[in-house]
C-alpha cells in the first residue's frame, strides 16, 4: 500500500487544480465531489489574471486558455455619456488578462485530471464527516471512509468541510441584486472591461461589460429591489445595449453578492481553500483568482511536510493565505461602498465624484468600479526573510522584494517563472557561487532546491530590481514569490533564510 493520499472535497476549479498542483509533487489525491457530475451552466468567474495564469501553466492548461480565451489590456470607465478614464496594462507574452468561462477552465482541468493516475476523482460523494487522529483523517463518506494525510474543504461557500470542522464565516451578505447575462452577438465593441456608471440603460445603477470566446458577451447589470428575472424585460434590457443587431441569451442569473472571511484556514489536519473560505463581491475579479493561489500555497506545503518538513510549515497556510483574504475583502467592500451605497452620506458622496469627474482629473482618482487582483505580498510571512518596509496600498508599485512575486524576464529557453513551481530555486550572480549553494539546499533533505545563476540564464541582474548586484541572491518560493533577497553571498545568510523558508 502506497502513501495516503490527501482527501480534497469539492471537484471544482480550486479542488481540482489543488489536486493537479499535489501530483506535480507525485502526492496521490482523492477528489470527492458531491454533484453526480460536471456542470458546465453559464460563464461564472471570467476574468483571469496573468500571475495566476503561471499557477495554470503548472498544471497544463493555460496554453488552451490563452489561446481560446479574450485577451484584453485596457478597462474603461464611463459616466452617463462621458468616458472619465482608461486604464492600460503593458502586453507581455503572458497577457495581462484573458476572459475565457469558469465553465471551460474547469472542463480543461477536469481533461487533466482525468489522464493524471495520481488523482482518485469520484463524483456523487458527498463528504459527510471526518475524524482526524495524529496520522492522518479517515473523511467519511456514504461509501464509507477514505482515508487521508490531510483533508482540504474546497467545497464551496455552503462547505460541509468548514461546518463539520466547527470554523466560523463571519462578515455579511447585501441585499442588492446584480444580473449576469451571457448573450451571444457580434458586436462592435473592442475587447476591453467597459464599466457604466449611469448609463441611458441603466439609469442611476452601473452596467459592466466583456468579452467572452465565441462571440459571447457578459453583461453585468445592477438591478432594482424586487427584480423578478421571470417577469423581467430581458430582450428590452439587452436590446438598448446591442441596438439592432441580433443577438440570443445564453446563459442569465440573479446573484446577491457576499463579504466573508473564514475565522481560520485551517484547523488540525483541515484546510479550506477558495470559496469555502472567502467570499468576495466580484467587481476585481479577486474571488476564483484569490482560491488558486490558495491551492498553490496550500499543495507545496502539504507536500514538503510530508517529505518531512515541519508541520509549522502549514501553519503558515492560515497566516499566509488569510491575510490576503482580508485584504480582498476590505478592498472590494470599499469598491462596493462605492458601488452600491448602503447610507445616504455614501450615495452622496458617490453622485458628487462622479459629477465632478467629468471635468476634473482629480475627482477620477476616487473613483472606484473594481480594483483589480494582484497576488498578495507575504512581507509578514513567517516563512519569509525580511529586509525593510515596502508599499502597503493596494495597486501600489510592486517592488523585487521578500514577500512578492518573483519580476518575470526572458532567459535562455523561456521564461524565469518557467523555471519555478518544483521546489525552491536559489538565484546567484556568479556563476561560481552555484556549488556552495547546491551545498546548502541539499543540507533540507528530501526538499528541492535548484540553484541557477542569472549569468547562465542570459539575464543581467536589472529585472530582480534594486536588489541584484553582482554577486547578490534571490531565494524563491515554489509558488514564485520570493523568500529572501541577499546584497551579497552569504552561506549563512543562505542557509538560515532556506530554514526559515520550510519553517524550521
Amino acid at each position: 500500500m502506497g502513501p495516503a493520499p490527501v482527501v480534497i472535497a469539492g471537484a471544482g476549479p480550486v479542488g481540482l487544480a489543488t489536486a493537479l498542483l499535489l501530483a506535480r509533487w507525485r502526492v496521490p489525491t482523492v477528489l470527492l465531489e458531491a454533484a453526480p457530475h460536471r456542470s458546465a451552466v453559464g460563464s461564472k468567474a471570467i476574468c483571469f489574471q496573468r500571475d495566476v495564469l503561471d499557477i495554470l501553466g503548472r498544471v497544463g492548461v493555460a496554453g488552451a486558455m490563452v489561446a481560446e480565451g479574450v485577451t484584453w489590456t485596457t478597462g474603461r470607465t464611463y459616466f452617463r455619456e462621458h468616458e472619465l478614464y482608461s486604464v492600460t496594462f503593458p502586453k507581455a507574452e503572458v497577457p495581462p488578462w484573458i476572459n475565457i468561462s469558469q465553465a471551460r477552465v474547469e472542463e480543461l482541468l477536469g481533461a487533466r485530471v482525468a489522464a493524471e493516475p495520481l488523482v482518485d476523482l469520484r463524483y456523487g460523494c458527498p463528504v459527510i464527516g471526518y475524524r482526524e487522529d495524529d496520522d492522518g483523517v479517515d473523511v467519511l463518506t456514504r461509501d464509507g471512509p477514505v482515508r487521508g494525510s490531510h483533508l482540504v474543504g474546497a467545497d464551496g461557500p455552503r462547505s460541509a468541510v468548514r461546518r463539520l470542522a466547527g470554523i466560523d464565516f463571519p462578515g455579511r451578505s447585501f441585499e442588492d441584486l446584480f444580473l449576469i447575462c451571457d448573450i451571444k452577438a457580434s458586436l462592435p465593441f473592442p475587447s476591453e472591461r467597459r464599466f457604466y456608471f449611469d448609463p441611458p440603460w441603466n439609469p442611476g445603477r452601473q452596467v459592466l461589460v466583456h468579452q467572452c470566446p465565441d462571440s459571447v458577451w457578459r453583461i453585468d447589470w445592477q438591478v432594482p429591489p424586487g427584480f423578478d428575472l421571470a417577469t423581467a424585460d430581458l430582450d428590452g434590457m439587452v436590446g438598448r445595449i446591442t441596438g439592432s443587431l441580433p443577438y440570443e441569451i445564453v446563459w442569465v442569473t440573479v446573484y446577491r453578492f457576499h463579504s466573508r472571511v473564514a475565522a481560520s484556514l485551517g484547523r488540525g489536519r483541515v484546510f479550506l481553500a477558495g470559496d469555502a473560505a472567502h467570499l468576495f463581491a466580484p467587481f476585481g475579479a479577486r474571488g476564483l483568482n484569490s482560491g488558486l493561489q490558495d491551492a498553490e500555497n496550500l499543495a507545496w506545503k502539504l507536500a514538503l511536510v510530508r517529505r518531512g518538513a515541519p508541520d509549522r510549515l502549514l501553519d503558515s497556510y492560515d497566516a499566509e493565505r488569510r491575510a490576503a483574504a482580508l485584504v480582498n475583502l476590505a478592498v472590494t467592500a470599499k469598491t462596493m461602498e462605492f458601488l452600491v451605497p448602503q447610507t445616504a452620506a455614501q450615495w452622496e458622496w458617490r453622485r458628487t465624484v462622479l459629477e465632478r469627474a467629468v471635468t476634473d482629473p482629480g475627482a477620477r482618482l476616487l473613483i472606484d468600479s473594481g480594483k483589480l487582483a494582484e497576488p498578495y505580498w507575504y512581507v509578514d510571512s513567517p516563512l519569509t526573510t525580511a529586509t525593510g518596509p515596502v508599499p502597503e496600498e493596494p495597486g501600489a508599485a510592486r517592488p523585487p522584494v521578500p514577500g512578492v512575486i518573483c519580476p518575470d524576464a526572458p532567459v535562455r529557453g523561456g521564461r524565469l517563472r518557467e523555471r519555478f513551481g518544483a521546489g525552491f530555486v536559489v538565484l546567484v550572480g556568479r556563476p561560481e557561487r552555484v556549488a556552495e549553494a547546491a551545498a546548502l539546499g541539499a543540507g533540507l533533505g528530501d526538499v528541492p532546491v535548484e540553484v541557477l545563476a542569472l549569468p547562465d540564464l542570459g539575464i543581467e541582474g536589472a529585472p530582480l530590481g534594486e536588489g541584484a548586484g553582482p554577486d547578490s541572491v534571490h531565494l524563491v518560493r515554489p509558488d514564485g514569490h520570493l523568500a529572501a533577497v541577499l546584497p551579497s553571498f552569504s552561506a549563512e545568510a543562505l542557509g538560515a533564510a532556506l530554514h526559515r523558508a520550510i519553517g524550521r
